[in-house]
């Protein structure tokens, strides 16, 4: 009882930091109601509560600070791996709630994504460590054994991927880890390229394909009003900038460089997108289009 109690204990003190900062005399006020309403007591002294803090930096990594100006606690939400992190403590919540709310609570049905081998490939990448695997394209149906160099790893479209140098043709390349099996961590060790820095490899990309060398272009996108507002509050690049914004156009800005992995994410947005520039890409995007009406003749 005492174990669940302080579990419960812990997640609403993140609940409650969530909402905004508040003094060790609210968060003592809250968990006082929160025992009166719940069966367990959670009413503990300033010190337990301090240990509560460490123990949630411990088993969540979320951290929760002081900020002395304000006399008040508060979770950092500079930092975007802890933005990710709550939001995995939600899921988890929720999954732990399907139980009792099976027929309220619908989840994506997806196969595993490969996740299970992170943590080994953090492993390889801290310790500079050199790495086997079995790899499947889907476009070959022959499996390849790989030996390679792991630089960092990326998610992108809820799906991770592993970017390492592929020792076959010492070409760095995206590896799908739901594709990827057999992981063997070896002890042969090796140098990362000098000043290697996975922020900047895809600076200019959007999506896992970055091969493409050259200085990125200007892209313009001009979309119709009702889709502007999910672009506005979830921008397709760090690079976005606003254009227009008014009831007719929401048009943007971009500095990419055009990949598939682009031109597929436009081609998505169907009649709600119009490719303004560069001619390129427009030419591109209409001949995709052509491609598929011609499908359907």
């Amino acid at each position: 009882m005492a174990l669940r109690e302080k579990i419960a204990r812990m997640n609403l003190i993140i609940t409650k930091l969530r909402r905004k900062p508040c003094t060790w005399a609210e968060m003592k006020d809250y968990l006082g109601r929160e025992s009166e309403l719940q069966e367990y007591n959670f009413i503990i002294s300033e010190r337990t509560f301090q240990r509560d803090v460490n123990d949630i930096r411990e088993i969540y990594n979320i951290d929760i600070q002081y900020n002395r100006t304000q006399s008040a606690y508060q979770i950092d939400f500079s930092d975007q791996v802890n933005e990710r992190i709550l939001e995995a403590y939600d899921t988890f919540n929720a999954l732990n709630l399907t139980d009792r709310l099976s027929q309220h609570i619908h989840f994506e049905k997806r196969r595993p994504q490969g996740t299970e081998n992170l943590h080994g490939f953090l492993h390889a990448i801290q310790n500079q460590l050199q790495i086997k695997f079995v790899y499947q394209k889907y476009w070959e149906g022959e499996l390849t054994n790989r030996r390679a160099e792991p630089y960092a790893l990326k998610e992108f479209r809820n799906r991770w991927y592993i970017l390492a140098k592929d020792l076959k043709d010492n070409i760095t390349k995206t590896f799908a880890l739901d594709r990827l099996t057999d992981l063997e961590i070896t002890n042969t060790k090796f140098q990362f390229p000098e000043g290697f820095d996975v922020n900047e490899y895809f600076k200019n990309y959007f999506g896992i394909t970055a091969w493409q060398k050259g200085k990125p272009q200007e892209i313009i996108l001009s979309f119709n009003e009702f889709q502007g507002k999910y672009i506005k509050s979830l921008p397709l690049h760090h690079s976005q900038q606003v254009l227009i914004d008014n009831a007719e156009e929401f048009r943007i800005k971009l500095s990419l460089n055009p990949t598939h992995d682009l031109i597929m994410e436009l081609l998505s947005y169907g009649e709600n997108l119009k490719v303004i520039q560069p001619v390129s890409l427009v030419e591109e995007i209409k001949k995709r289009l052509k491609a598929t009406l011609a499908r359907y003749e």
